[in-house]
């Protein structure tokens, strides 16, 4: 995709560091021979030079990479157009403008007639039980998006239509979104942990015309009856006087009862005896995928779409507790996703490559569907979780499919962390190369952890820095080219150009510390927030004209190496001195006791805020006053008497997001007690908030 072909430079192959703290001095880690194989990454040196070409000249870099793409017609006029400064007028992005193509026909035809992928096996699935296994050709999958866009079409669905999927991870729900993408229709993926008034709320904010969803799924040992969700989320949207016309169901739990007939596409039979579950059934509403899809051809001209028509919306928290319904485009997304996954993983044709997230949030989108797709490669689709039917399971998958790239989150780590290594050693793990993570910053302990471990101290680890706005990765290592630091995203991926800035706007040079801010577009940036241009703006803008504001804190050591420091409502400014939670959680989770923390602020009559530590505990471990004065003297040590905690609770469990991510607003409200938390619709567990009430330290104001 445009980049010399050079193999990447390999150093000691030794880990370490003085301290563990995110603010430590960590001494850098590179990649032994073995491990620097690629035959396309860059060296350092190239990397930096390629680097600097790429934000100086980003038309014609990026340029380069569209020629590996179809595009029905060129680029007629300015290849990229922006403005970033809200004093000039309305910001806007165009990449391309004017160019056609369709990303489905990139992702899927391409591969099958001109580089004769057909027979290549796109996806392994894995079901929620082990035995539950299948998978899906190149050619197959194509053939499968064609039938069913041809059914959207049927249905009326149009170019610019939006249509909701709230599916668990099978291959029908990367059928459904790139059924969606070939006729020119907007998917809004709603992950299927969320309630139906999550669904809802979505479904209303873009107008959805139609529905794709499952009978019911397992995860774990939990039965998610997600028809009877739906049709909850589908009465609510009639309440507000919007009726959903038509609702497409996928026969998932009960797949057995369709026979062999549908082998091609079909997932195994479901190995778990299934209960008696009611699916409810609404008649003029509610019609079987199976059903739709014997009358459709497999055949399916696509949509050609502009490069700048908007491709996908995807919903993601926002500080006033409405979701923002975030937007990418065709274009430069598939650019941006198709150069991040083949540069950032190293993408070789023999890889086996698993994301594990969930396609309902953004990883999913560009690291399990577009990313791979775009390139060619094999991939495992999971349905289930790390810890069914046991907590070795990833690693019995990893040894299953031998999977040679490993992309998962923080959180899974500091969960399996817990169990200790066994779980992982009993397997071989010898097929990975590359490890990644996504989602939140490492700590240095858990990517350790995962260096030593599960890696077994030859592959190295990409810590990956992005956003769902951003599209795809933003900050991180290149494998066997960029020394590594444990907890560190690196270095800024091509074409874009980070800074610093100071709460005067003011960029800095050098160490420092401050707000992290890109001064000009990538491909794959968000172009705006759905029904909303003026919320886009000042979200992303307002605050530094000039600059797309992150929303998150970032220090940049002397080695140019950047360290998220978390979002900047994390940071906290205790007696004048700016605090990161980050930082503090990570010398917490050093403690051997401690296998999980949250650090939030809580005011404070002399210096202003202070620390509230929220601390679960590894099995084994019990709360007492003397762990307690050990955190307090632990984080004096690793950070300085100042960021000393006024208190710490024991939490045996966290409010988190169905995808793992803690819930710090919620937090803050137990920490202050302040019983009015807002929508909590998207906690795993509510019950575990109730028992933080209950437990919550005598605090003074």
């Amino acid at each position: 995709m445009g980049l010399p072909e050079e193999r990447g430079r390999n150093g000691s192959g030794s880990v370490g560091r003085e301290e563990a703290g995110t603010r430590s001095r960590v001494r850098s880690w590179s990649p032994p021979p073995e491990v620097s194989r690629s035959a396309h990454v860059p060296s350092l040196q190239c990397y930096r030079q390629l680097h600097r070409r790429s934000v100086e000249e980003p038309r014609e870099f990026w340029g380069d990479i569209a020629k590996e793409f179809y595009w029905k017609t060129s680029c007629p006029g300015p290849f990229l157009k922006y403005n970033f400064d809200v004093t000039k007028g309305k910001i806007f992005i165009e990449w391309m403008k004017g160019a056609t193509t369709n990303i489905c026909y990139n992702v899927l035809d391409r591969n099958v007639h001109e580089k004769k992928l057909g027979d290549k096996i796109a996806f392994y699935w894995e079901g929620n039980e082990p035995e539950e296994t299948t998978q899906i050709t190149y050619r197959e999958l194509l053939i499968q998006v064609c039938q069913f866009s041809n059914v959207l079409r049927k249905q009326g669905i149009r170019k610019g239509d939006r249509v909701a999927i709230y599916m668990p991870m099978i291959p029908k729900l990367v059928v459904a979104m790139l059924a969606c993408a070939r006729i020119g229709a907007l998917h809004s993926i709603v992950f299927a942990g969320f309630s139906a008034g999550s669904l809802c709320e979505r479904i209303l904010d873009s107008s959805c015309s139609l529905l794709i969803t499952t009978d019911a799924f397992y995860r774990g040992e939990k039965l998610v009856n997600l028809k009877e969700l739906t049709d909850e989320a589908l009465e609510k949207c009639r309440e507000k006087g919007f009726p959903v016309r038509c609702c497409i169901v996928v026969k998932h739990l009960r797949r057995s009862e369709l026979g062999t007939s549908d082998s091609s596409s079909q997932s195994p039979p479901n190995k778990r005896q299934c209960p008696d579950v009611q699916i409810p059934w609404n008649e003029g509403v509610d019609l079987w995928w199976h059903e739709l899809i014997k009358e459709a051809g497999d055949e399916c001209e696509p949509e050609w779409c502009d490069a700048e028509d908007p491709l996908f919306i995807l919903y993601t928290s926002g500080s006033t507790g409405k979701p923002k319904g975030v937007v990418h485009t065709v274009g430069g997304y598939m650019l941006y996703v198709a150069a991040t996954f083949k540069y950032v993983f190293d993408f070789h044709p023999e890889d086996v490559f698993w994301c594990t997230a969930d396609i309902g949030w953004i990883t999913g989108h560009s690291y399990v569907t577009y990313g791979p797709l775009a390139n060619g490669a094999t991939s495992v689709l999971f349905e289930g979780i790390p810890t069914y039917p046991d907590v070795s399971r990833l690693w019995s998958i990893v040894d299953k499919y031998k999977v040679t790239k490993f992309y998962t989150a923080p959180t899974a780590i500091r969960l399996l962390m817990k169990f200790g290594d066994e779980p992982v050693t009993k397997h071989s793990r010898a097929s990975l190369k590359v490890l990644g993570t996504v989602g939140e910053p490492i700590n240095p302990e858990a990517w350790l952890w995962y260096h030593r471990v599960v890696g077994a101290q030859r592959c190295p680890i990409v810590d990956t820095f992005w956003q769902t706005e951003t599209g795809g990765h933003m900050l991180t290592p290149l494998p066997g080219a960029i020394p590594m630091k444990p907890g560190s995203a690196t270095f800024p991926f091509f074409g874009v150009a980070p800074a610093i800035l100071n709460e005067s706007g003011e960029e800095l040079e050098g160490e420092a510390e401050g707000y992290l801010v890109f001064k000009q577009p990538w491909p794959g940036i968000m172009r705006t927030v759905y029904g909303n241009h003026e919320r886009f703006e000042n979200t992303y803008f307002k605050k530094f004209p000039g600059y797309y504001v992150t929303g998150d804190g970032c220090r940049r050591d002397q080695d140019g190496y950047y360290w998220i420091t978390g979002r900047i409502d994390d940071m906290l400014n205790v007696s004048g001195h700016l605090l990161s939670t980050a930082e503090v959680e990570s010398a917490l989770v050093e403690h051997q006791a401690v296998a999980e923390a949250a650090v939030v602020s809580h005011p404070h009559p002399v210096k202003g805020e202070c620390l509230y530590c929220f601390v679960t505990l590894c099995d084994g471990y019990t709360f007492s006053p003397t762990l307690t004065m050990e955190l307090k003297k632990q984080i004096r040590e690793k950070i300085g008497p100042i960021a000393t905690p006024d208190y710490i609770q024991n939490a045996p469990g966290l409010p988190k997001t169905r995808s793992g991510k803690i819930m710090r607003r919620v937090l803050r409200k137990i920490a202050q007690n302040d019983h009015d938390l807002g929508d909590i619709s998207t906690v795993a567990d509510p019950s575990v908030i109730s028992q933080l009430f209950s437990d919550r330290c005598m605090t003074i104001q």
